[in-house]
């Protein structure tokens, strides 16, 4: 519970940081040139702002979704291996019991 609420309090964040973006931006009127490769293009500054603003945020947020996904799957085989290994300890504590009790009724005989 206390994950989902820390990432609603970053999502709105992030929301309010980029309105807030936008809002001082809206009052800018100025016309950029942005060049391409082949072409060029004008626009608003507050448009150029808004857009590279979302990608980066995009990018970043494909990024860290990697990296979660990379240390979930990691976490999935520890977690598979962990439970083989305790299988395995199961298995012998038990095998090592049988082999007291069979002693001890080979004593008592």
């Amino acid at each position: 519970m206390e994950q989902n609420v820390k990432s609603f309090i970053i999502a709105f964040l992030v929301a309010a940081f980029f309105f807030l973006a936008l809002i001082f931006g809206a009052r800018n009127e100025q016309v950029v040139t942005i060049s391409y490769f082949v072409a060029q293009g004008e626009f608003r500054l507050p448009v150029v702002l808004a857009f590279v603003f979302l990608a980066g945020f995009l990018v970043s947020w494909i990024f860290a979704m990697y990296h979660i996904a990379g240390l979930k799957l990691s976490l999935r085989r520890a977690n598979k291996k962990l439970a083989v290994y305790e299988d395995k300890q199961a298995a012998q504590e038990q095998s090592k019991s049988m082999a007291i009790r069979s002693t001890e009724k080979e004593v008592d005989a």
